[in-house]
């Protein structure tokens, strides 16, 4: 390496910093090549670029017109090359074929159209030299095949050396404009996908110091909430998240800063530009830089308002009896619960009021189920017209009716049930026609003492209500089993 003189190896880096100066893998390509003519001492060259699949390809060529027509484009396989460089002899990290070996490969080839001498060291048209080239990792990224060296002699050591050197740094160069290429097809891919993305999407801030602020947002999100992408990027997370979900969101944004969580999903509610919420249902992923410290969140969310709306409204047509419009008997459990775990936490009882209104069958049975199911709505808006606001009036099942109080005293429960039966005794007419009804309550306390549940709550109830009942009026007891 001592006799490689100080022009050539400045000429050398020159030639390798215009390989690192390429803008695209295209130019880094042509001056891969380019530099081979320019100050190596060879007349051709060209890259055979290695695919992800395993194809070789050639995608540059320096020389004359011809080599280019012959050559670029031309493809091949791996394996092809493989066994090129397994019988071929190796002159450092070269790869020298000489014409004397019969070409097994099947390559595409051209050849030079130069005398042939008998000279020992002269370079016959049919002889190859190329250079494997790799990345940094060892992967193999190409292979630069060089012909036409200066003086039509074989490269000496110096030129050898020089080639070696160069293909090193090329190699290097050409994986790196690749990386470069992708990521920014990448990064094109992204763009365009995160701007004409039919939902919303935004780029959050994870950073500490500037953590929720919205770094990008697409026009799907801006037409979502009314606001210009321009003032949404000015904002942050908190500034228009709803203030009862704000907390949540801290919760989970914090967790991904600390590395506790990469992704997470969650409902929540945006405000729009005009005051009203905006149900969503988002997903998030973090992006962190090398040491681990989060970057920012990609979001992606979905306005769920009809979707929630119509599930509020299937469950609430789940917990209401539709003749009455009051809570069903299997909502009515939930609120009995409540009532316990109420007493439990405060030393203040309240109570299960089990009504049956009396001799409602032969309503039923004289003036048909139709005028009976008019006078059943009638009833349990009276019921619900004595109760206060926090109390719950269900309808059990039939002419059955369940009201539960909380922090009720005994006189207070007196004065309910008085106002109960005044309530339904007055005349219901429907149609024109009157009729004249009663009803029975039976009673039991909340007290949240253990093991008080809403099934024995309601049972006691009516069993109260049972012995209350005139005995005409009273129902078959076999009903409790």
């Amino acid at each position: 390496m001592s006799d490689v003189s100080l022009p050539a190896m400045r000429e050398l880096q020159r030639l390798i910093l215009r390989l690192n100066a390429g803008p695209d893998l295209t130019t880094t390509l042509t001056a891969v090549v380019d530099g081979v003519v320019e100050g190596l001492g060879f007349g051709v060259a060209t890259v055979n670029l290695v695919e992800d699949d395993g194809a070789v390809e050639v995608v540059a060529v320096a020389g004359p017109s011809d080599v280019s027509s012959t050559l670029l484009g031309s493809t091949s396989d791996i394996g092809t090359w493989q066994e090129e460089i397994d019988r071929s002899q190796a002159w450092g990290s070269l790869r020298y074929v000489p014409h004397t070996e019969p070409d097994l490969s099947g390559l595409t080839s051209w050849v030079p159209d130069i005398p042939v001498s008998d000279e020992p060291d002269a370079w016959h048209p049919m002889d190859a030299l190329f250079a494997p080239m790799h990345s940094v990792s060892g992967s193999l990224v190409g292979i630069l095949s060089v012909d036409l060296p200066a003086g039509g002699r074989r490269p000496d050591e110096v030129q050898r050396a020089l080639l070696e050197m160069y293909a090193t740094q090329a190699g290097i160069a050409i994986d790196n404009a690749r990386l470069v290429s992708r990521v920014r097809a990448s990064e094109e891919s992204f763009r365009i996908a995160f701007e004409n993305a039919p939902f919303g999407m935004s780029l959050v801030d994870f950073r500490a110091e500037t953590a929720g602020r919205f770094l990008k947002v697409n026009e799907a999100m801006s037409r979502m909430l009314g606001r210009s992408r321009r003032e949404l990027e000015s904002l942050s997370i908190r500034d228009i998240t709803h203030p009862d979900d704000q907390a949540t969101d801290h919760e989970v944004v914090r967790r991904a800063i600390d590395g506790q969580i990469e992704r997470y999903q969650l409902d929540k509610r945006y405000l729009h530009a005009e005051g009203h919420v905006v149900w969503v249902s988002l997903q998030t992923s973090v992006v962190r830089d090398r040491a681990g410290r989060a970057l920012y969140g990609i979001s992606q969310f979905e306005d769920i308002g009809d979707r929630r709306a119509e599930h509020q409204e299937l469950t609430r047509q789940a917990r209401i009896d539709p003749l009455t419009g009051l809570l069903n008997r299997s909502a009515l459990t939930e609120r009995v619960q409540h009532a316990i775990d109420s007493a439990r936490r405060e030393p203040r009882t309240g109570a299960v009021l089990f009504c049956d209104l009396d001799a409602f069958k032969p309503v039923n049975d004289t003036l048909g189920h139709a005028f009976g199911d008019q006078v059943l709505a009638i009833v349990a808006r009276r019921l619900e017209s004595q109760v206060r606001s926090g109390d719950t009036t269900a309808r059990f099942g039939g002419d059955e009716f369940v009201i539960v109080t909380e922090d009720l005293s005994d006189d207070g429960m007196t004065d309910l049930v008085e106002r109960l039966r005044a309530a339904v005794a007055a005349p219901i007419d429907v149609g024109g026609t009157t009729v004249d009804l009663a009803v029975t309550v039976g009673r039991a306390r909340v007290t949240g003492a253990p093991g008080e549940t809403p099934d024995g709550l309601i049972a006691a109830a009516d069993a109260d209500m049972y012995l209350r009942k005139a005995p005409a009026q009273r129902p078959d007891p076999s009903r409790w089993g």
